[in-house]
């Protein structure tokens, strides 16, 4: 079976690798010609923790192919996935597929015969039916069927999630592309792995119904951590107690600064207003957005709260900038709200990340970057931990007290061995917990705490 991918994204190019694993024929299609020339010399312009040696090893026995021209991977494909980019349009929320609907209106001249064009890009409810419009009336002569087979991957395990989902969704209203499609994932189905077929409006909307979930969920942890502060619970136990609950389950439940990356912040906006334009209120995930968005606003003046209230004279060390560990991803991370206003208030700001820096070098302005931790901390009055690599976790406190200058970390993760910490002089500002009464800073009703209502 011949396969084509549309978009050499974080999706695109694994789902294309993936597939070229399983021993399909792959092309994928990109028309930034200096990416695809980059791609067939092994160079992956993402980090992802093993796709380089996939696009390798799949390339090197012929079955992963790059190309910049359609009519080099359209004609004889019998499934085109369209994977490109549906960012959030405007301050409404939708999402924007020009970019499916320029793909298809390029593509749709070259088919020929029987062809299953599936969505892997994640869009609006009624895409689909869309889509069968616009081929109708394009590629007239051609049998073509639109399926959506959302991706539930997570960034910094792409790879595995393609390889081992929970599940394989698959949108179909023809029985022919199902079968078509279910040939494709028959390698992870013969495992066991259940793989659901359903109607086309259902597979849209299980995408966002998903991911608007699991923000929702980390939302609502974070109003727990609230609570904990105030009342002097400790969240991480909290969590403990309710995700051991298999009506909860623990995933997703971890206090922190709120969601953030390609997915759920545009996801959750996204879901809300197709919900809106079918005249239905999502009021939940309208305040998880809201509460996530209400949460940025109050960080940096947790970190300020760390030094007696003011940065001016202050040295800030950001431990992290990529929206989660495993990725080199910026987009809607914390960081990128935080920084700026760091740089803007602090004497000098610092910054690391084990991947993220050379983005982050062409994202940020007034940062100095250290090229290790040490480095980064050294003489910081505040460090401020951003994202959660295991690195981190594992500084030698005796480092941290004869590095830093005032020895205080705001722990916006929940990662570090406080007690650890505070026994070699190194005191730590969590979430979701009551400072011990020896902590430098005594948190006000204007910090994070507050921030989502």
């Amino acid at each position: 079976m011949k396969v084509t991918v549309i978009g050499t994204g974080y999706v695109g190019l694994v789902a294309g690798a993936c597939f070229a694993d399983f021993g399909f024929d792959v092309t994928c299609i990109d028309k930034d010609e200096s990416k695809v020339a980059a791609l067939r010399a092994g160079t992956v312009p993402i980090y992802e923790p093993g796709l380089t040696e996939i696009v390798g090893r799949t390339q090197t026995n012929g079955n992963l192919h790059f190309v910049s021209a359609y009519q080099d991977a359209i004609p004889n494909a019998d499934v085109i996935f369209i994977a490109v980019g549906t960012p959030t349009k405007d301050e409404g929320g939708s999402a924007d597929i020009s970019a499916v609907i320029a793909a298809s209106e390029e593509l749709a001249p070259l088919l020929r015969g029987c062809t299953v064009i599936a969505t892997k890009s994640t869009v609006p409810i009624g895409t689909g039916q869309r889509l069968d419009a616009l081929f109708r009336s394009a590629a007239p002569d051609a049998d073509v069927a639109i399926v959506s087979n959302p991706e539930f991957l997570r960034e910094g395990s792409a790879v595995r999630d393609f390889v081992e989902p929970d599940r394989v969704v698959i949108g179909a209203e023809a029985d022919w592309a199902a079968s078509t499609m279910r040939a494709l994932y028959r390698p992870i189905e013969d495992r066991g792995i259940p793989v659901l077929v359903v109607d086309r409006a259902t597979a849209e909307i299980s995408k966002y119904a998903a991911n608007s979930f699991l923000a929702t969920k980390i939302a609502f942890i974070n109003e727990v951590a609230d609570l904990c502060e105030q009342a002097g619970g400790d969240v991480r136990s909290v969590a403990d107690a309710i995700g051991l609950d298999t009506r909860i389950g623990n995933q997703f439940l971890k206090a922190g600064p709120g969601f953030g990356g390609s997915c759920f912040p545009k996801d959750t906006r996204a879901f809300v207003s197709s919900s809106e334009r079918l005249g239905i209120r999502q009021r939940v995930v309208s305040a998880a957005v809201h509460a996530n968005e209400a949460r940025k606003l109050h960080l940096v003046q947790r970190v300020a709260d760390a030094c007696d209230g003011d940065l001016s004279n202050a040295r800030v060390a950001v431990l992290g900038l990529a929206f989660k560990a495993g990725t080199d991803d910026l987009r809607e991370s914390p960081s990128l709200f935080m920084v700026p206003e760091l740089v803007r208030l602090a004497d000098e700001v610092r910054a690391h990340d084990p991947v993220a820096m050379p983005v982050a070098r062409d994202t940020f302005t007034g940062v100095h970057y250290g090229e290790t931790v040490d480095e980064c901390l050294d003489g910081a009055d505040v460090a401020v931990i951003l994202t959660d690599w295991p690195e981190y976790r594992e500084l030698d406190p005796k480092m941290l007290a004869g590095t830093m200058r005032r020895n205080v970390i705001v722990d916006l993760r929940n990662m570090m061995d406080a007690d650890t910490l505070e026994a070699h002089g190194v005191s730590v500002v969590g979430i979701g917990r009551r400072e011990p009464v020896d902590a430098p800073v005594a948190h006000e009703t204007s910090g994070l705490g507050q921030a989502a209502e």
